[in-house]
Parts: C-alpha cells; sequence; structure tokens
C-alpha cells in the first residue's frame, strides 16, 4: 500500500495515511475473519464478553455480528459511500462516548469515523468493552496502519468533533460539556408496532423478534404497539411464545417478577403471559419485561398519537410496511449501513468537518 505523510494539527505525524479504498479494503477483509473465526477462540470471546455483561447472550452476540457482516458488504458499502463526496484534508480527532445496551452498539459510530479518514478516540461502555477492543485488534492485524487511527480512553480530550450517546438526562450534560465543539448528541429512543387487525400468527412471531431480540433494550426494540379499536390484546400473545425462555435468563426473570409485583399491589390491570407483561398505556417506552399498548380508532387517529412522539420514535414496524415509513415485522434490528440512529446523518456530519 501507498501512503503519504501528512501532520495533524496538533503537528503529529501521521506516515499511515491510507485512501477510501484502502480502508474499505480492511474492513472487507475484517468482516472475513470474523466469519472464519476459529470456533475455540469465538467460545472465549462470547465467555468473556458474558462475564462483563450477563445480558451479552451467545444469541444476541450472534446477532450483533450478523448485524455488523451486513454493513461489512462490499455493494452496500459502496452504495453507502456513494452519497457523498470523499473527504479530503487533515484527519480530525473524532471523541465518541459508546453505549453499552447491547452488543457492539458503538460499531456504526466505529465505522463511520475511521471510513470517512478521521481519527477515532472513544471512551467505550464498560458493559461493552469485550467485543470492541477484540474487532479492534483484529482489524491492527489486517493493517497496522489503523493504529495511528483508534485510541481507548477514560476521558476525552483534545478533541475536533464529538459524537455522543446517552440517555436523555445524559444528554444535557454532553450538550453543555461539548458545545464549543461540532457534535451529534444522542438520547433515548424507542421503536412501535403498528397492527391493523390483519395479521397472521407468522406476522406476530415475527413482531415478536423486534420485541424481544436484545431482551428488548435497543433503540429498535419495540416497546409498545397500536392496537385497532377492536382487536383484543391477549389474541396476540400467543404469537410471543417462541421467547418464552426468556423467564430462565435471571436477569431478565429479576425485571419480570419486580414488574408483575408492582402491578399487583398497584392492582394495574395487565395481562400476563408468563414472560411478558402487557399493559394499556399511552405512554412510549415501556419498562423491561412490560409492552405497554394502546387502541386507536383510525388512521388519522394513530397517525395523531405517533406525531406525539415524532422525537422519540426510532422506527415503526407493520405487516406488509402498510403504515408509511415502517419497516417490516421482524426487521426492526437488521439496520442498514444507511440507517442512522436518531435519525441523524453521521457520515454526512464527518464528510463536512
Amino acid at each position: 500500500m501507498h501512503y503519504v505523510c501528512i501532520k495533524t494539527s496538533s503537528g503529529v505525524n501521521i506516515s499511515n495515511y491510507m485512501n477510501l479504498d484502502q480502508r474499505i479494503h480492511s474492513f472487507l477483509l475484517l468482516a472475513g475473519k470474523l466469519k472464519t473465526l476459529d470456533p475455540d477462540r469465538r467460545q472465549m470471546l462470547y465467555s468473556k464478553a458474558r462475564t462483563h455483561n450477563p445480558w451479552f447472550t451467545g444469541e444476541n452476540i450472534d446477532l450483533a455480528f450478523e448485524g455488523l457482516f451486513r454493513y461489512l458488504d462490499k455493494d452496500k458499502l459502496e452504495k453507502w459511500l456513494k452519497a457523498y463526496p470523499e473527504r479530503s484534508g487533515k484527519p480530525k480527532v473524532i471523541g465518541v462516548v459508546m453505549a453499552g445496551n447491547i452488543p457492539m452498539v458503538g460499531i456504526h459510530d466505529f465505522l463511520a469515523v475511521l471510513i470517512s479518514g478521521h481519527r477515532l478516540q472513544a471512551k467505550l461502555s464498560a458493559r461493552d468493552e469485550v467485543l470492541i477492543r477484540f474487532i479492534t485488534d483484529l482489524l491492527f492485524e489486517i493493517e497496522p496502519a489503523f493504529r495511528d487511527y483508534i485510541r481507548f480512553v477514560d476521558r476525552l480530550k483534545n478533541y475536533d468533533a464529538v459524537i455522543a450517546t446517552g440517555s436523555d438526562n445524559t444528554s444535557r450534560y454532553f450538550e453543555y460539556y461539548f458545545s464549543k465543539v461540532p457534535h451529534i448528541i444522542r438520547k433515548n429512543r424507542t421503536s412501535a408496532g403498528l397492527l391493523s387487525g390483519e395479521e397472521q400468527p407468522e406476522d406476530l412471531e415475527r413482531l415478536a423478534d423486534d420485541i424481544f431480540q436484545y431482551f428488548g433494550m435497543g433503540c429498535r426494540s419495540v416497546s409498545k404497539i397500536y392496537l385497532p379499536a377492536d382487536m383484543d390484546p391477549v389474541d396476540i400473545k400467543t404469537g410471543f411464545n417462541k421467547y418464552k425462555s426468556l423467564i430462565d435468563h435471571h436477569k431478565y426473570a429479576n425485571n419480570y417478577f419486580y414488574n408483575r409485583s408492582v402491578f399487583l399491589v398497584n392492582r394495574t390491570p395487565h395481562i400476563d403471559t408468563g414472560f411478558l407483561l402487557m399493559e394499556e398505556n399511552s405512554g412510549l417506552v415501556s419498562p423491561l419485561s412490560v409492552l405497554y399498548y394502546e387502541h386507536y380508532s383510525d388512521r388519522q387517529d394513530l397517525e395523531t398519537r405517533l406525531a406525539a412522539y415524532a422525537g422519540k420514535i426510532q422506527c415503526l414496524v407493520a405487516k406488509d410496511q402498510w403504515y408509511p415509513g415502517s419497516l417490516e415485522f421482524g426487521k426492526a434490528q437488521q439496520p442498514e449501513v444507511w440507517e442512522y440512529a436518531d435519525h441523524i446523518d453521521t457520515m454526512d456530519f464527518l464528510i463536512n468537518l
């Protein structure tokens, strides 16, 4: 490979500057290495990740890797990047505060910063260090030049721009702390399922994926469903039975039994499936192990209800995508590389710094 020598604004030489094709090629090789990872090494990785975070089950880590492989597809990467001009000039230092609610949740920011030619300074979540560090070490093996472009820190400093993901509470702190540099600050989001009353059992099973994958802990996880006025929520609960084994996971079970106790003590009407609690509630973000539902009278009524939460919804799912802008049931946790958290175009932000 051919590299050029440039200097950062701080005067530090970077002799290993890669062009866009080289960066893409490195990530494609990374996908190949991950797909052919030795089974024993994979098992050790999964075990270590689960030790750091008991929510990271083998199934959920597999799902996260499937998402990464969906990103690291040559045709999709080219389609994604074709929408933007290739960035020129010196790489900037991008501070990234990563969340840790689901495995490798910060991998899109990781990819976007490096593909755009910038340097990554990341504060990893203590709940999701193992997988990100493992991927980084593999990337170093593939292309040592990335050692000059990736740095993990306990505290961000000397950065040119920031991407920070957190809660609604931490976002206020982020907005203040990072106010003097260009930034993207992400807040709490969740997703919703829209039912028309024409769903078949197989549709409800796919909706169950949107609700239960990652234990419902992601911003793309469905925490609320909207039902036609004449639809009984009891009629849909059997479609969720494929996930009844979640109750065997001790941390999920703790949430389920706690919320069930609260409902019983407060005499809150609810539906109990034995592993999920369903409550009629006008709110959007339900507690873990609880699914909110709400009835709507007609299309206009549904549009009004959704408009009230326009800034809080990451995605909508519906059978055959009957609602404009929705995804098909079962697709909530399968974003494409050009789909962005909080609907903020991260790559456009990075390219134009």
